[in-house]
């Protein structure tokens, strides 16, 4: 008897075993990040031999790690058996471009890979898990290291980057003339937002600290005479006046009241018409789509003491107890989409 061909296959194993061992994927590349094997092949392809002895691998496991990367799709190898880059880690891995996005990796490698070897523990306990643990506060300990700080927006900025390009011109811009952008870390946002807009004046609002390697930043992308620093702490001091307030990747980190202090902080910022724009990793609506949001906001339980990551349908609802009058969501790139409010 044949089998019946409408009648869906038997359920497979496959799905349940490339999650659970997906870590085995995720760990291979942070090393290879690590190792700076992107940017050594940026320079040229190179054979095992060669990429074995200028990366100090061990021959044991040089081949095997070299074409898994080759297999997940982040190498190629020519009929010489020479390594190369693909187009998007020629682009975004390679450390001396300044398209490099690793930053981000490398974070997750020397802190979020560890830590989220607690999250069941942050499930049961509903408690952090980074250096809290031990009695530290981790922004207290980036911002006093002034490398480890620069590591870190940097990281910022790589995770960011594609948003903020896409922010800079899919929002309308033409009805205003300046903005904020709170939280700024090392400026990219308010950077994307001016190169694409000559007509505006910017702001980045952060914690003191951050403002020299902002203004670096800045400076060396030469729009200095239009975006500046100010110092300050949006928990304790009111925003700058602006017609335009931003959050990228901000609200997430704080708790439900928190969240809601940030919102009101804008709308007492604004003009009449002006807008405020928040975005994260919006979950859908329906809490089924968006993984990497969802994903996000496990990672805010193991990082933060209240973040979480939220709805569209939540964030409009904070902005219009906020005060504004008119709100939607907009999809921007990959798993971030901004929610923009108009008072």
């Amino acid at each position: 008897m044949e089998p019946d061909s409408s009648s869906p296959p038997p359920p497979s194993p496959e799905h349940i075993l490339q999650v659970g061992l997906g870590f085995w994927a995720s760990k291979t590349l942070l090393s290879a990040v690590e190792m700076e094997v992107f940017t050594e092949l940026a320079k040229h392809p190179e054979d095992l031999g060669a990429v074995t002895g200028r990366l100090g691998l061990h021959p044991r496991g040089a081949r095997d790690f070299l074409d898994a990367l080759v297999s997940l799709g982040f190498l190629v190898r020519d009929e010489h058996g020479r390594y190369a880059n693909t187009p998007e880690t020629e682009l975004f891995l390679d450390k001396r471009k300044p398209s490099y996005m690793g930053g981000i990796l490398e974070m997750a490698n020397h802190r979020l890979y560890p830590f989220w070897g607690s999250l069941t523990t942050a499930l049961r306990t509903g408690e952090q898990q980074n250096e809290a643990k031990a009695g530290d506060d981790m922004f207290a300990k980036l911002y006093a290291d002034p490398a480890k700080l620069k590591e870190f927006l940097r990281a910022m900025s790589g995770v960011s980057r594609g948003a903020n390009m896409a922010i800079a011109r899919k929002f309308d811009w033409s009805g205003y003339e300046s903005f904020v952008d709170a939280g700024t870390a090392q400026g990219d946002l308010a950077l994307q937002i001016a190169l694409a807009n000559p007509h505006l004046q910017g702001i980045g609002f952060d914690l003191p600290e951050v403002g020299p390697i902002f203004e670096d930043y800045i400076v060396a992308n030469g729009v200095a005479d239009r975006v500046s620093f100010t110092g300050g702490n949006f928990f304790e001091d009111p925003l700058p006046k602006a017609d335009v307030v931003l959050f990228g990747h901000i609200l997430h980190d704080w708790d439900l009241e928190q969240k809601k202090h940030l919102l009101r902080m804008a709308h007492d910022a604004l003009p009449e018409g002006g807008a405020v724009i928040v975005y994260d990793a919006i979950i859908d609506d329906e809490r089924k789509e968006n993984a990497f949001g969802l994903l996000m906001s496990l990672n805010m339980l193991v990082e933060t003491q209240g973040g979480f990551d939220y709805t569209g349908a939540d964030c409009r609802g904070w902005m219009e107890e906020a005060g504004f009058r008119e709100t939607r969501v907009e999809h921007l790139v990959g798993p971030d989409s901004m929610v923009i409010g108009i008072k």
